[in-house]
Protein backbone atom coordinates (compact mmCIF):
# COMPACT_ATOMS: atom_id res chain seq x y z
CA UNK A 1 0.00 0.00 0.00
CA UNK A 2 1.31 3.53 -0.75
CA UNK A 3 -0.96 5.33 1.99
CA UNK A 4 -2.59 3.24 4.79
CA UNK A 5 -4.90 5.16 6.79
CA UNK A 6 -4.88 4.96 10.78
CA UNK A 7 -7.84 5.09 12.47
CA UNK A 8 -8.50 5.97 16.15
CA UNK A 9 -10.36 3.03 16.44
CA UNK A 10 -10.40 -0.53 14.85
CA UNK A 11 -13.62 0.25 12.65
CA UNK A 12 -13.62 1.77 8.94
CA UNK A 13 -16.10 4.07 9.96
CA UNK A 14 -13.62 5.59 12.26
CA UNK A 15 -11.95 8.80 12.31
CA UNK A 16 -8.57 8.90 10.74
CA UNK A 17 -6.13 10.32 12.85
CA UNK A 18 -2.88 9.80 10.91
CA UNK A 19 -1.52 8.28 7.88
CA UNK A 20 1.07 5.68 7.12
CA UNK A 21 3.21 6.08 4.44
CA UNK A 22 4.87 3.59 1.98
CA UNK A 23 8.12 2.08 3.72
CA UNK A 24 6.92 3.71 7.31
CA UNK A 25 7.77 1.02 10.17
CA UNK A 26 6.21 0.30 13.11
CA UNK A 27 5.23 -2.23 15.91
CA UNK A 28 2.30 -3.96 16.13
CA UNK A 29 0.87 -3.80 19.78
CA UNK A 30 -2.17 -5.35 19.50
CA UNK A 31 -4.47 -8.01 16.89
CA UNK A 32 -8.42 -7.55 16.47
CA UNK A 33 -9.79 -9.56 14.20
CA UNK A 34 -9.13 -8.16 11.12
CA UNK A 35 -7.11 -5.16 12.25
CA UNK A 36 -3.61 -4.42 13.79
CA UNK A 37 -2.83 -1.84 16.95
CA UNK A 38 0.46 -0.05 15.95
CA UNK A 39 3.19 2.30 17.11
CA UNK A 40 5.10 4.36 14.48
CA UNK A 41 8.92 4.07 14.68
CA UNK A 42 9.52 7.25 13.74
CA UNK A 43 7.39 9.35 15.76
CA UNK A 44 5.59 6.75 18.62
CA UNK A 45 1.92 7.44 17.31
CA UNK A 46 -0.62 4.85 18.19
CA UNK A 47 -4.08 3.91 15.68
CA UNK A 48 -5.23 0.87 14.00
CA UNK A 49 -4.34 -0.09 10.37
CA UNK A 50 -6.19 -2.62 8.21
CA UNK A 51 -4.10 -5.80 8.94
CA UNK A 52 -4.35 -6.65 4.94
CA UNK A 53 -2.69 -3.29 4.78
CA UNK A 54 0.70 -4.24 5.17
CA UNK A 55 3.40 -6.89 5.36
CA UNK A 56 5.21 -8.07 8.46
CA UNK A 57 8.92 -7.84 8.84
CA UNK A 58 11.50 -10.27 10.44
CA UNK A 59 13.28 -9.03 13.99
CA UNK A 60 16.50 -8.13 12.52
CA UNK A 61 15.07 -6.64 9.09
CA UNK A 62 12.97 -4.07 11.70
CA UNK A 63 16.34 -3.44 13.82
CA UNK A 64 18.13 -2.21 10.69
CA UNK A 65 15.62 0.09 9.72
CA UNK A 66 15.97 1.31 12.72
CA UNK A 67 19.45 1.88 12.53
CA UNK A 68 19.90 2.63 9.15
CA UNK A 69 17.29 5.27 8.12
CA UNK A 70 16.05 4.44 4.52
CA UNK A 71 16.12 7.05 1.19
CA UNK A 72 13.19 9.17 0.90
CA UNK A 73 11.09 9.79 -2.30
CA UNK A 74 10.74 14.09 -2.76
CA UNK A 75 8.10 14.32 -5.36
CA UNK A 76 4.59 14.62 -5.08
CA UNK A 77 4.49 11.40 -6.73
CA UNK A 78 7.19 8.53 -7.73
CA UNK A 79 6.21 5.52 -9.52
CA UNK A 80 7.27 2.11 -7.56
CA UNK A 81 6.60 -0.31 -10.16
CA UNK A 82 5.86 -4.08 -8.77
CA UNK A 83 8.33 -6.42 -10.33
CA UNK A 84 6.25 -9.43 -9.48
CA UNK A 85 2.50 -8.37 -11.87
CA UNK A 86 3.85 -5.88 -13.70
CA UNK A 87 1.47 -3.06 -11.41
CA UNK A 88 2.49 0.17 -10.26
CA UNK A 89 2.57 2.11 -7.05
CA UNK A 90 2.11 5.81 -6.79
CA UNK A 91 4.16 7.11 -3.83
CA UNK A 92 3.92 10.16 -2.11
CA UNK A 93 6.71 12.28 -1.15
CA UNK A 94 8.00 11.43 2.69
CA UNK A 95 7.80 7.31 1.29
CA UNK A 96 11.02 5.17 2.76
CA UNK A 97 12.44 3.39 0.44
CA UNK A 98 13.58 0.64 3.03
CA UNK A 99 16.77 -1.77 1.74
CA UNK A 100 17.05 -0.10 -1.30
CA UNK A 101 19.17 -1.00 -4.27
CA UNK A 102 20.26 0.73 -6.90
CA UNK A 103 16.31 1.58 -8.01
CA UNK A 104 14.94 -1.56 -6.16
CA UNK A 105 13.58 -1.32 -3.41
CA UNK A 106 12.59 -5.19 -1.51
CA UNK A 107 10.36 -5.38 0.67
CA UNK A 108 10.38 -9.15 2.40
CA UNK A 109 9.27 -10.86 -1.04
CA UNK A 110 8.18 -8.21 -3.01
CA UNK A 111 10.52 -6.00 -5.04
CA UNK A 112 9.81 -2.58 -6.59
CA UNK A 113 11.81 -0.89 -8.89
CA UNK A 114 11.49 3.35 -8.41
CA UNK A 115 11.09 5.33 -11.31
CA UNK A 116 12.53 9.03 -11.30
CA UNK A 117 14.62 10.80 -8.81
CA UNK A 118 14.92 9.94 -5.48
CA UNK A 119 17.23 12.67 -3.63
CA UNK A 120 16.66 16.39 -3.51
CA UNK A 121 18.76 19.08 -2.32
CA UNK A 122 15.63 21.95 -1.96
CA UNK A 123 15.70 24.84 0.56
CA UNK A 124 13.23 24.05 3.69
CA UNK A 125 10.77 27.10 1.77
CA UNK A 126 10.60 25.57 -1.18
CA UNK A 127 9.91 21.91 0.23
CA UNK A 128 7.17 23.33 2.10
CA UNK A 129 6.06 25.86 -0.66
CA UNK A 130 5.99 22.06 -3.15
CA UNK A 131 2.38 21.59 -1.05
CA UNK A 132 0.66 24.93 -1.79
CA UNK A 133 -3.11 24.61 -2.68
CA UNK A 134 -2.91 20.86 -1.18
CA UNK A 135 -6.54 20.79 0.64
CA UNK A 136 -6.69 20.23 4.05
CA UNK A 137 -7.64 16.52 5.62
CA UNK A 138 -7.86 15.50 8.88
CA UNK A 139 -5.04 13.26 9.41
CA UNK A 140 -3.48 13.55 6.21
CA UNK A 141 0.20 13.07 5.39
CA UNK A 142 0.47 13.61 1.54
CA UNK A 143 -0.02 16.01 -1.44
CA UNK A 144 -3.34 14.87 -1.89
CA UNK A 145 -4.63 15.29 1.81
CA UNK A 146 -2.61 17.35 4.93
CA UNK A 147 -3.53 18.30 8.23
CA UNK A 148 -1.09 21.22 9.69
CA UNK A 149 0.79 18.76 11.63
CA UNK A 150 0.88 16.36 8.93
CA UNK A 151 2.40 19.54 6.68
CA UNK A 152 5.13 20.47 9.56
CA UNK A 153 5.77 17.00 10.05
CA UNK A 154 6.24 15.76 6.58
CA UNK A 155 8.60 19.19 5.19
CA UNK A 156 10.89 18.17 8.03
CA UNK A 157 11.14 14.63 6.99
CA UNK A 158 11.87 15.75 3.90
CA UNK A 159 15.03 17.92 5.51
CA UNK A 160 15.84 14.92 7.74
CA UNK A 161 14.28 16.09 10.63
CA UNK A 162 11.76 13.98 12.71
CA UNK A 163 8.84 16.06 14.14
CA UNK A 164 5.62 14.35 16.56
CA UNK A 165 2.81 13.97 14.89
CA UNK A 166 0.00 16.62 16.91
CA UNK A 167 0.86 20.22 17.25
CA UNK A 168 0.10 20.15 20.72
CA UNK A 169 3.31 17.49 20.75
CA UNK A 170 6.15 19.45 18.38
CA UNK A 171 5.27 22.46 20.74
CA UNK A 172 7.48 21.03 22.71
CA UNK A 173 10.50 20.54 20.19
CA UNK A 174 13.27 22.87 19.67
CA UNK A 175 14.14 25.51 21.47
CA UNK A 176 11.84 28.60 21.99
CA UNK A 177 12.17 31.91 20.35
CA UNK A 178 11.45 34.67 22.54
CA UNK A 179 9.79 36.93 19.91
CA UNK A 180 8.54 36.84 15.98
CA UNK A 181 11.55 40.13 15.61
CA UNK A 182 14.34 37.23 16.07
CA UNK A 183 12.66 34.16 14.23
CA UNK A 184 14.20 32.52 10.53
CA UNK A 185 12.85 31.24 7.79
CA UNK A 186 11.93 27.53 9.09
CA UNK A 187 10.78 28.55 12.61
CA UNK A 188 7.46 26.82 13.39
CA UNK A 189 4.96 29.24 15.11
CA UNK A 190 1.93 27.59 17.13
CA UNK A 191 -1.53 28.78 18.10
CA UNK A 192 -3.93 28.09 20.60
CA UNK A 193 -7.79 28.42 21.31
CA UNK A 194 -9.57 30.41 23.49
CA UNK A 195 -8.59 27.95 26.46
CA UNK A 196 -4.46 28.60 25.61
CA UNK A 197 -4.38 25.28 24.16
CA UNK A 198 -2.30 24.38 21.02
CA UNK A 199 -4.34 23.40 18.25
CA UNK A 200 -2.39 24.30 15.32
CA UNK A 201 0.86 25.05 13.53
CA UNK A 202 2.51 26.30 10.43
CA UNK A 203 6.18 27.86 9.09
CA UNK A 204 7.15 30.69 8.77
CA UNK A 205 8.75 32.06 5.84
CA UNK A 206 10.33 35.30 7.12
CA UNK A 207 8.77 37.62 9.88
CA UNK A 208 5.91 38.40 7.82
CA UNK A 209 4.38 35.40 6.57
CA UNK A 210 3.13 32.28 7.56
CA UNK A 211 2.78 28.94 5.28
CA UNK A 212 0.40 26.58 7.26
CA UNK A 213 -2.61 24.04 6.12
CA UNK A 214 -6.12 25.95 7.02
CA UNK A 215 -8.66 25.05 4.39
CA UNK A 216 -5.82 24.35 2.09
CA UNK A 217 -1.80 24.66 2.26
CA UNK A 218 -1.40 28.75 1.55
CA UNK A 219 0.53 31.32 2.80
CA UNK A 220 -0.96 33.92 4.91
CA UNK A 221 0.37 37.40 6.96
CA UNK A 222 1.63 36.69 10.19
CA UNK A 223 2.49 39.26 13.38
CA UNK A 224 2.83 39.18 17.14
CA UNK A 225 -0.69 38.99 17.48
CA UNK A 226 -0.80 35.61 14.95
CA UNK A 227 -2.50 35.13 11.42
CA UNK A 228 -3.99 37.46 9.97
CA UNK A 229 -6.18 36.44 6.72
CA UNK A 230 -6.48 38.95 4.06
CA UNK A 231 -8.97 36.96 2.24
CA UNK A 232 -11.07 37.03 5.28
CA UNK A 233 -10.31 40.48 6.52
CA UNK A 234 -9.63 39.10 9.96
CA UNK A 235 -7.20 37.35 12.08
CA UNK A 236 -7.73 33.26 12.13
CA UNK A 237 -5.30 32.12 14.65
CA UNK A 238 -3.78 33.34 17.92
CA UNK A 239 -0.25 32.91 18.41
CA UNK A 240 0.92 31.11 21.32
CA UNK A 241 4.89 30.20 20.77
CA UNK A 242 7.63 30.06 18.10
CA UNK A 243 10.31 27.18 18.02
CA UNK A 244 13.50 26.58 16.09
CA UNK A 245 13.80 22.94 15.17
CA UNK A 246 16.67 22.90 13.22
Amino acid sequence: MAVIPMRAQPDERSEQISQVLFGESFEILEWKESWAQIITAHDGYKGWIGRLQFVMLGHMAYQQLQQEPPRLTYRAITQAWKIRDNSVLYLPAGSSLSFLNGTTCVIEKEKFEILGQIGQNESIDLVAKSFINTPYMWGGRTHFGIDCSGFTQVVFKLKGTQLKRDASLQAGQGIPVKSLSEAFIGDLAFFANAEDKVTHVGMLLNREHIIHASGKVKIDLMDEKGIYSEEQQRYTHKLHSIRRII
